[in-house]
């Protein structure tokens, strides 16, 4: 996580870039993986825990019946948070990460371990599905942020 993070940071700010995170199951680990590198503040702007409904729908404005009708995770949920966290953050790069980390929770329509990551960068938005199976909750959280990582990366060469 930390060399992942290390280049990010080294290539955000070679492009001069910023970025924003809104992050659900990942209770801030996004955030602290970039703020524990010296020089992430030339990149970092925002970092949001909208851990409940409420603060999905208050802070992130996604519509209450979004979360109604397809569930906190969702393909159309992580859509919007990140949609509105761009509007909010006006940065270069915006993440969202909604999921079940577990152990409880899950569903068989909605396992344990199922996450959305959402990148907008530009006009391009992108939100990719991952099933990590067979993890715990710390492991699911940990796979999200180096899967949201590597993504940024890619996303942002």
């Amino acid at each position: 996580m930390k060399k992942l993070s290390q280049k990010l940071v080294k290539l955000l700010t070679k492009k001069r870039l910023k970025i924003s995170f809104a992050e659900s199951c990942t209770g801030g680990l996004l955030s602290s993986a970039i703020t524990a590198i010296s020089g992430s503040s030339k990149i970092f702007t925002l970092g949001l825990v909208t851990y409940s409904n409420q603060a999905k729908i208050s802070i992130l404005k996604v519509p209450k019946s979004t979360i109604t009708k397809h569930g906190a995770v969702s393909y159309e949920t992580c859509f919007s948070m990140v949609k509105n966290l761009n509007k909010i953050s006006k940065t270069n790069i915006s993440v969202s990460i909604t999921g079940v980390a577990g152990p409880r929770g899950g569903t068989k329509q909605k396992p344990v371990g199922l996450v959305y990551i959402g990148i907008k960068k530009g006009n391009k938005t992108m939100v990719k599905k991952y099933l990590f199976k067979n993890k715990d909750r710390n492991s699911i959280q940990r796979y999200s942020v180096n899967k949201a990582l590597n993504l940024i990366l890619s996303f942002t060469k």
